[in-house]
């Protein structure tokens, strides 16, 4: 018994953080989630809202901007969908035990990757089909314009696909990986 309390007090947790420090980090990473999750709803519901209006408020509108309008609420209410039920997660989890709060923070990882790899691009690409539909019939009367547009709508796409997407999604995952691995130390401490 005495070899085995002389192992424990030479264990070094220097690079641990401490139970306070865990415990602030888990209700940061909670509110950090749900408020963006609430924003991101926030947003579609608003986006969506703006739409209606401008549907309802504009007489004859061609049937490429009403096209555009349906994929954009579509890209809308991926958005709202996917948010609204990841929230539920974030509501639920409150006081978790270590390994309950490692299990979830697995899941926010397969969740993320699954959202980076599917949900997020067919939300991109509904809200980019509706953008270049939707603008159609403004930008279509001037060949100047309508090339300058349609050039910026192709380069806004690329960048947020090639660019945004792959740096925000590498961004959140060293940031989770970085708890994980804080808590996994913490966890095998106690095992």
């Amino acid at each position: 018994m005495n070899e085995l309390k002389a192992i424990w007090h030479t264990a070094r947790t220097d690079e641990l953080p401490t139970t306070a420090e865990m415990v602030k980090l888990a209700k940061k990473f909670r509110f950090q989630k749900l408020r963006n999750k609430i924003l991101s709803v926030l947003v579609g519901v608003g986006a969506i809202i703006l739409m209606l209006a401008f549907y309802l408020n504009t007489p004859k509108l061609a049937t490429s901007t009403i096209a555009g309008m349906i994929c954009t609420v579509i890209a809308c209410l991926v958005l709202i969908y996917t948010n609204a039920r990841s929230m539920k997660r974030f509501i639920v989890m409150k006081d978790l035990s270590n390994k309950q709060f490692v299990d979830f923070l697995e899941q926010t990882r397969r969740n993320q990757l699954y959202y980076y790899r599917y949900t997020q691009v067919v939300g991109l690409l509904f809200s980019s089909i509706g953008l270049v539909l939707f603008m159609y019939e403004f930008v279509q009367k001037n060949t100047t314009v309508s090339a300058i547009f349609y050039t910026l709508a192709v380069l806004w796409t690329l960048f947020m696909c090639f660019y945004m997407r792959p740096r925000n999604f590498k961004k959140q995952s060293v940031k989770l990986n970085n708890m994980l691995t804080s808590l996994k130390k913490i966890n095998d401490q106690f095992q």
